[in-house]
């Protein structure tokens, strides 16, 4: 039986507490934090888990937190915001360099490698 949560398949032969964090949005302490609310064993593998706690771990996930493409829309328009205020960042974000003050003239390589005309 495939696992399906948040449209994200869930692999069944990993333990519970690694599966939930192939949805994006959902990280190792993310996902331990839901596991201990139903207090469902991080170690279990996601084929053991009873179809009632992966009802509940579905439901959890998807009605709390923003996950996946809604997510991703966010940051998008967070860094478009960035780019129409004209600040700092969003320069930075439009010339495809690092952000947070790390120094350029000798690291940086793949930032500067993948840079295009923008």
């Amino acid at each position: 039986m495939a696992v399906r949560i948040a449209r994200v398949l869930i692999p069944e032969q990993k333990r519970a507490e690694i599966a939930l964090t192939y949805i994006y949005g959902v990280g190792k302490s993310r996902a331990n934090t839901i596991l201990a609310k139903y207090k469902i064993d991080p170690s279990a593998k996601i084929k053991d888990l009873s179809e009632v706690e992966i009802n509940a771990l579905r439901k959890e996930i998807e009605t709390a937190y923003t996950l996946e493409g809604e997510l991703k829309r966010q940051k998008q328009m967070n860094i478009k915001r960035l780019k129409e205020i004209n600040t700092y960042r969003g320069a930075r974000h439009q010339a495809g360099l690092p952000l947070r003050g790390q120094q350029t003239k000798t690291n940086a390589k793949t930032a500067k490698r993948y840079r295009t005309k923008r």
